[in-house]
């Protein structure tokens, strides 16, 4: 089917978004004005908000569609339940449609949002109209997800647990607090609008603002304030190149909820086997991007192949330095001392480490001052 023939509406869909959307927009704030909410209704929006966007980030996304850790099933069970409640489809459907999407990213016949058929397909318009004839009836690229017991009980009673999810949890606070109007609008309406967009926003606006640092070979992009709405997610272009990292703020002040998460419940011992990917590689990919950048502004400019030829050599350098020095860190950070002999040999390690880590050092400052004259 071409782009321009548009499939039958999803009317189910329609119906859900549009209505939600203009409960959340019109009526919820008339209800603020006539009735008021007070401190419970926002805190429980807060409450509910996070943990169904944690539930799709780190339960349905970097657990289940990425395999970047393992989860204890009290863990695993509390996701499925605000993924239910997040009403963006079973833990199974949702990564499914997701790693179609990493297999295919940018290939509009392939990628089911793709960020290529612009902000509004990628966002909401892959979802209402029936743009995907699959009916997913063997779901054959999670047949790892299939042995979870857990995601597959969430699957078969997705409906019923979605229902109880979004209805009953409002419904229980409206009469705990004595308010059901007010608990039903802002818990189940307008914590549902915002969890949606923001998640949303993934697919598209990640796709879309933001910087390149690691690789361009995809939309995906960088960007801190979305990182913010997305509860991590913001740091796209990171996360297309190193899917199996369970972070996708790599920093301490990078804004990411999810890994934090994540981490924590390691101390507990309810996440196992985080996987991360290298600073080596991280770092080669860094400066693989910037090499690339500065010899397409240098095609225009004549003349320029000496120079090309110089940022080239200097880039070997660096990846070479950049190589020798992680692999003595990793060799003296693992060394342990037991016997005099030990400690000896881990003063000269740590004496190797220290000059091989001043030539790195100083390769990457002539680097970065080549580079950035061109990139």
């Amino acid at each position: 089917m071409s782009v321009k023939e548009k499939p039958p509406l999803i009317w189910l869909n329609v119906t859900l978004f549009l209505s939600s959307f203009i409960v959340a927009v019109f009526v919820a704030p008339w209800y603020g004005f006539e009735f008021g909410y007070e401190a419970e209704h926002w805190l429980w929006l807060l409450i509910t908000f996070s943990f169904c966007n944690l539930s799709i980030t780190a339960g349905y996304h970097r657990l289940w569609s990425h395999k970047t850790y393992d989860a204890h099933w009290s863990l695993r069970l509390l996701f499925a339940l605000g993924g239910a409640f997040a009403l963006q489809n079973s833990a199974l459907h949702w990564s499914s449609d997701h790693r179609v999407h990493h297999k295919h990213v940018d290939n509009n016949d392939k990628d089911h949002y793709s960020a290529k058929r612009g902000f509004w397909f990628s966002h909401i318009g892959w979802m209402l109209r029936h743009y995907n004839p699959a009916t997913y009836s063997d779901y054959g690229n999670c047949r790892d997800l299939q042995k979870d017991k857990i995601v597959m009980w969430q699957h078969k009673h997705y409906l019923l647990l979605a229902i109880l999810m979004n209805i009953g949890v409002p419904l229980l606070l409206g009469v705990i607090y004595q308010d059901i109007w007010g608990m039903l609008l802002m818990v189940c309406v307008v914590r549902l609008v915002l969890s949606h967009h923001s998640t949303f926003f993934i697919n598209s606006l990640a796709h879309i603002w933001g910087s390149q640092p690691y690789t361009d070979k995809n939309t995906a992009r960088d960007n801190a304030v979305l990182a913010v709405f997305t509860f991590g997610e913001g740091y796209h272009n990171y996360h297309h190149i190193f899917e199996n990292d369970y972070r996708n703020g790599i920093h301490w002040w990078q804004f990411d909820p999810t890994k934090w998460l994540i981490k924590s419940c390691s101390w507990l011992g309810l996440t196992t086997k985080l996987r991360t990917t290298s600073t080596f590689r991280i770092e080669k990919a860094r400066a693989t991007q910037l090499l690339k950048k500065a010899k397409e502004k240098l095609e225009s400019k004549p003349n320029s192949q000496s120079i090309r030829d110089q940022l080239q050599k200097e880039f070997d350098a660096l990846v070479h330095h950049m190589q020798e020095y992680y692999e003595a860190r990793k060799e003296v950070l693992g060394e342990k001392t037991a016997t005099v002999v030990k400690k000896y040999e881990r003063s000269v390690s740590k004496l190797k480490y220290q000059q091989i880590k001043e030539e790195f050092e100083r390769q990457q400052r002539s680097w970065n001052l080549l580079v950035r004259r061109y990139a």
